[in-house]
């Protein structure tokens, strides 16, 4: 994964082919990360959401992707496109950033980075936050899609060891001690603990 320092980022805020991108998200209160950011976020930061950027509704899972094209348009209209660098962060384990910089090289587009530490870091320097909102106009994200981005349950249960299967989620959630959302606790056959926090 591409990492940009905190150092780095600061020393570029003034860049106009720059986008920042807030992916602050938390589990059980969608609306947080949209607060959090409107509260103050690192200047020029747009705030990206999961569910409203990086998801389409209704589909199978929690997050399902959506399309290519659709995931284009939308990043375009907050004005993410072809001719800029892209840095993502949060203020958790990085999970929605990185799940942001795996959509757009999935699309094609390379020039993306995740703020090594996150937001955590950039405030622990004492580096400044705004409530100011930037405004771009829109701009245009051609997708240039790489190979298979996503396997189905079927594609899962085919590879019968031809794959890794890793679950990010907490390990009392993989062991299925507790599950606080979904209607069954415990893990798919076969993963592997892999908890991002």
């Amino acid at each position: 994964m591409s990492l940009i320092s905190t150092a780095d980022l600061a020393a570029r805020l003034d860049d106009p082919t720059l986008r920042i991108a807030d992916c602050r998200w938390y589990l059980g209160d969608g609306d947080r990360g949209r607060r959090a950011y409107a509260d103050a976020h690192i200047p020029g930061a747009l705030h990206v959401d999961l569910e409203r950027d990086l998801s389409r509704f209704p589909g199978p899972g929690r997050h399902p992707l959506p399309g290519r094209q659709v995931f284009a348009e939308r990043l375009g209209a907050l004005g993410i496109g072809d001719r800029h660098t892209v840095v993502a962060y949060d203020d958790r384990s990085g999970a929605v950033a990185s799940r942001l910089w795996w959509m757009l090289r999935d699309v094609g587009h390379r020039d993306v980075a995740v703020l090594d530490g996150g937001l955590e870091a950039w405030l622990a320097e004492g580096r400044p936050v705004t409530a100011d909102v930037p405004s771009h106009g829109p701009a245009a994200l051609t997708v240039r899609p790489g190979p298979t981005r996503s396997i189905d349950r079927t594609g899962i249960a085919a590879a019968e060891g031809g794959l890794v299967l890793l679950d990010a989620r907490a390990p009392e959630r993989y062991r299925g001690e507790t599950e606080p959302i979904d209607p069954l606790a415990g893990h798919i056959p076969g993963a592997r603990s892999a908890p991002l926090d």
